[in-house]
């Protein structure tokens, strides 16, 4: 059965942004998230999904958990950094629309939280805004059958943007409700698992970071689409969140400093056929010192990437490949 939600303009519009942001990293290869900036956005990730739960370890204490250091803390907090820490580590693993992978999640998410992890709750439940019920989820006996059939539909429905798909499944866990506890942290992770099978570079955005930034209009959002019977309002909220956090990822990717390989490549799609000096180079990659731009020629030159030309102050460079090459006839 096919979830209830509309396409707006401001769905088509907000894909059509991602698209091009996703082409603006893509297109800069010379430079690649790396172990660095993918440990930072993973320990933002799980900090904010816990946060928003309450949680109320700091993004420094989640750095020692993952460190192997000692942390003071509740053993629980603890536990759940620990669990979420593996889990989406494994991120990559998980199939977007296998129950048995989502049930698999869980229990590696809720393991030594609840008796029941990894399987669908057998109590009815609700979700409370202070003191009073806000949403009533469906019966337990219902609940297998729903998720079943959402990652049926997700899985056929072949038409249909994995973005906004993406968006529909995080509703819609929400709005199910499978398990006695964890329903709003795999929510959050199995969007990311449905948008890293669009696109890896989804499994290293800490979206649930701008999530929590936003926790009351994301809360406010999740009631007025259970209100209104359609998820169209969650998914433009979402899809608006998915942008932002890309278009941070893309300032944070472009202020990296990348070794002289990375540089050279981006220099030569710079300058083209054109002679270039050494101050030439230095006005393109603004951070970089004298001597950091004089061993990058120098490794292009070695290289045989760069033709050297002239001496002294007067030395221009140009790149080989760009050069045009002369055949002879017979």
């Amino acid at each position: 059965m096919k979830p209830p939600y509309n396409i707006t303009n401001k769905i088509i519009n907000l894909i059509a942004k991602i698209t091009e942001e996703l082409g603006k990293i893509e297109g800069n290869k010379w430079v690649s998230p790396g172990p660095k900036l993918r440990k930072q956005n993973r320990i933002k990730t799980i900090q904010a999904t816990l946060a928003i739960e309450g949680g109320t370890l700091t993004i420094d204490q989640i750095t020692a958990v993952l460190e192997g250091k000692k942390v003071f803390g509740s053993k629980e907090e603890i536990i759940e950094v620990q669990n979420a820490i593996e889990l989406y580590e494994g991120l990559l693993s998980y199939k977007p629309y296998l129950v048995k992978d989502f049930l698999r999640a869980h229990k590696k998410l809720m393991a030594k939280l609840v008796e029941s992890n990894g399987v669908f709750r057998d109590k009815n439940v609700g979700v409370l805004k202070g003191s009073k019920v806000s949403h009533v989820a469906p019966k337990p006996r219902l609940v297998p059958e729903l998720i079943e059939n959402l990652f049926k539909w997700a899985k056929s429905e072949k038409e249909l943007h994995s973005l906004i798909k993406s968006c529909i499944l995080h509703y819609e866990i929400e709005f199910i409700h499978p398990f006695e506890d964890g329903n709003g942290r795999m929510g959050r992770f199995w969007q990311t698992v449905v948008l890293a099978g669009y696109d890896p570079i989804f499994a290293y955005l800490p979206i649930e970071s701008l999530i929590k930034d936003n926790q009351k209009k994301y809360y406010n959002t999740l009631e007025k689409c259970d209100r209104a019977g359609n998820c169209t309002e969650f998914i433009e909220f979402t899809l608006n969140l998915i942008l932002k956090s890309l278009k941070e990822f893309s300032e944070n990717l472009s202020g990296l400093v990348v070794d002289s390989s990375g540089r050279l490549e981006k220099a030569k799609s710079f300058f083209g056929d054109k002679r270039f000096s050494r101050k030439d180079y230095i006005t393109y990659f603004k951070n970089i010192s004298s001597a950091t731009a004089s061993r990058d020629l120098k490794q292009g030159v070695s290289d045989e990437i760069l033709k050297k030309e002239g001496k002294a102050n007067q030395t221009k460079y140009r790149f080989k490949s760009i050069e045009t090459k002369y055949c002879t006839g017979n």
